[in-house]
């Protein structure tokens, strides 16, 4: 489950529509933040059918935060041929490297300021990374890209120095994808830069990633996007949940897509 409680599967227990059976195993997301109560209630919009006999069913909660990046790449045009850095390297950053490598970007760059996510960049393809405790990243990526930039830029951390940093990769006339869910109504932003090198920016949020849930299931169960269930981890009981929230919150390493088990 995602911190707002919104990953979620489990097996249909009453249905009003024929198409979704009770007993059906599925991933699905309830109607507002309430992926943590006994029982849910999901539109069959938002609603993917597992197949019973997985092997490993909670490692596929992994295709909801996929289903939110394909959308969002959908909104961002080819990339094929193109350079691209991910400021961020939490999961969903981790799945926006993993799937830009797969749409034929020619350069990933993936950045973040703890050293073992980057450690998963390289696993999810990055061609280079950058630790952003230590070095300055507008720099690095001006190095790696002979002064050129990116021409997409994602910003999948929501962190106001994270987008600040993210707003001076793209190269001129080229693309911002804001990601990261902001902190903050109001905060500062490089709107002059962005103005002057006429960056495209886009966003990409809410419920309609669900037009996109069963296509990231069956990329998870058919190999395309099967390494990203590695990242599900660690698995925890569900008696486990507030030590489960603390090591999220503190980012201890290898804390990815943390999952409640019932």
């Amino acid at each position: 489950m995602g911190w707002s409680g919104h990953e979620n599967i489990g097996i249909i227990v009453e249905s009003r529509c024929a198409d979704w059976e009770e007993g059906a195993l599925v991933l699905a997301l309830p109607e507002g933040p309430y992926g943590f109560a006994e029982f849910i209630v999901s539109r069959p919009a938002a609603i993917a059918r597992l197949p019973r006999d997985a092997p490993d069913p909670a490692a596929l909660i992994v295709a909801q935060p996929l289903a939110t990046v394909l959308r969002a790449l959908k909104r961002t045009g080819d990339v094929t041929n193109q350079s691209c850095v991910v400021v961020g390297q939490g999961p969903m950053g981790l799945i926006f490297t993993h799937i830009l490598r797969l749409m034929g970007a020619s350069m990933v760059i993936a950045t973040d300021l703890l050293d073992w996510r980057l450690e998963w960049s390289k696993r999810y393809g990055a061609d280079h990374i950058i630790d952003a405790s230590k070095k300055d990243v507008v720099k690095v990526v001006k190095e790696l890209t002979n002064g050129q930039m990116v021409d997409l830029a994602v910003e999948a951390a929501g962190e106001v120095d994270s987008l600040k940093t993210a707003a001076y990769l793209p190269r001129r006339g080229g693309r911002l994808l804001v990601f990261g869910v902001p902190n903050y109504e109001m905060q500062g932003f490089p709107w002059y830069h962005v103005f002057r090198q006429e960056i495209q920016i886009n966003t990409s949020v809410g419920p309609e990633c669900s037009l996109f849930f069963q296509t990231a299931v069956d990329m998870v169960l058919d190999e395309r996007a099967t390494a990203l269930t590695k990242m599900v981890t660690p698995r925890m009981p569900w008696d486990k949940a507030p030590e489960a929230f603390e090591m999220y919150a503190e980012r201890a390493k290898d804390s990815l897509k943390l999952t409640l088990e019932v």
